[in-house]
């Protein structure tokens, strides 16, 4: 991580992983009309639970996700606890995702998969 950027983590299922591989692994797909907000969480710790725990039991397979995100940017919101210091995420609307993908620096990686 530089001075200028947050790493970041998000666990995705394998419909999402297909839309950010389409993307040429630059951006994450605009959000369903069910689905307000985009969740990025801010450790690997957190991401992995949820794509082992949930992302497979709801679609067969869960991966976790690592990019980078310019600081000046997220700096706009605040980080939310979902249940605990160790489940930090930020809140990000879904009108301002198109903004927060052109934020992101650098490729969108894979380094967890979970079945």
């Amino acid at each position: 991580m530089s001075a200028e950027t947050v790493i970041l983590f998000r666990p995705v299922g394998p419909k999402e992983l297909e839309l950010i591989r389409a993307s040429g692994y630059r951006a994450f797909p605009p959000r369903l009309p069910e689905q307000p907000i985009f969740y990025p969480v801010l450790t690997l710790e957190y991401a992995v639970k949820i794509a082992r725990d949930w992302n497979v039991r709801d679609s067969g397979a869960g991966f976790v996700t690592r990019f980078a995100v310019r600081r000046g940017f997220l700096a706009k919101y605040a980080i939310q606890n979902a249940g605990g210091q160790q489940f930090q995420e930020y809140w990000i609307p879904a009108e301002d995702l198109a903004a927060f993908n052109e934020n992101i620096v650098g490729p969108i990686e894979v380094i967890e998969e979970f079945r």
